[in-house]
């Protein structure tokens, strides 16, 4: 059985955030929208708004953040890239986000339109860095900015020594929070805390979480990211690729178990990639104590 942290006692303590990505026909979006208003009424801290390969999906992901700013009271956080932009491109990007009521930024290097492996080059007059993105976005405007950061690594990166000295970077440019890539392992997320903190960093290293809705999906996502399956992991999923009501109920005690750790280690945040779905992560939140206010009626 869980070990469920009391509600009552709990209620307030935890800043939750979620990912979501830009639909591409009618139906994702009408799903992702019953998504957004369930999950808004737990208040989360903010929410985020992937951005395409090579800016794939840069006016997709402006209305859905500008939506959101518009007609929510969430506060969203747009994901921006190096691919494919120039200094100037990005600057016209940021000011739009700006001028709609964006203050939050998630700044990042992106991947090579090519693919992942293939080596990032960026666009002529662009930023070739997330830390040059950061600093570049710092010197716009005043917004708060988000970054990327790896528990085992960049599939880029020669060692953790190399992913610390990245952030550290990032940090001294005007970063003011980290996100994990998903790691399903905890050992591993505190592992690399300690030697963050232990090096003097003290901005928010905020794990992020990927509930398993589809193992052999995440299995190539963690390949790609350098991110590692356990085995038992791997075991627990073993067999049900054809039985989504058992895999449904078996990515949901995962992930509870995953973050509920997490959390009597003493972690208050969590970032969570909701693939657009708001069933597991308001579980999740459920069960942190992270509920719905609900205003009294008088009698």
């Amino acid at each position: 059985m869980f070990n469920v942290l009391n509600p009552t006692a709990s209620q307030g303590r935890f800043n939750i955030s979620y990912e979501f990505f830009p639909p591409k026909t009618p139906e994702m979006e009408t799903q992702l929208w019953e998504t957004v208003n369930r999950l808004a009424a737990l208040s989360p801290h903010f929410v985020s708004v992937t951005y395409g390969a090579g800016g794939s999906t840069r006016e997709r992901t402006h209305h859905l953040v500008a939506r959101i700013a518009r007609e929510t009271m969430m506060k969203p956080a747009a994901h921006l890239t190096c691919v494919s932009a120039t200094q100037d491109e990005i600057r016209e990007i940021l000011t739009a986000y700006w001028d709609v009521g964006v203050r939050h930024i998630v700044a990042l290097r992106g991947d090579p339109p090519t693919g992942v492996g293939d080596k990032f080059r960026p666009a002529q007059n662009g930023y070739a860095t997330s830390t040059e993105l950061v600093r570049g976005i710092r010197k716009i405007h005043d917004f708060e900015v988000s970054v990327s950061t790896y528990p085992e690594g960049h599939p880029e990166s020669r060692s953790i020594e190399q992913d610390l000295d990245a952030l550290e970077a990032k940090i001294d440019a005007g970063a003011t929070r980290a996100i994990t890539q998903f790691f399903f392992d905890n050992d591993v997320y505190f592992r690399f805390l300690d030697r963050a903190r232990a090096r003097g960093v003290k901005i928010p290293i905020v794990p992020g979480i990927m509930p398993i809705r589809n193992f052999k999906q995440v299995a190539g996502f963690a390949q790609k990211a350098g991110a590692s399956v356990p085995r038992w992991v791997a075991e627990r999923f073993d067999g049900l690729d054809d039985d989504p009501q058992t895999r449904a109920l078996v990515a949901a005690a995962t992930a509870v178990e995953q973050v509920m750790g997490l959390a009597r280690a003493g972690v208050e945040e969590f970032h969570f990639y909701t693939n657009n779905r708001a069933d597991m992560v308001f579980a999740i939140c459920h069960l942190l104590g992270v509920r719905p206010v609900r205003e009294k009626v008088d009698a």
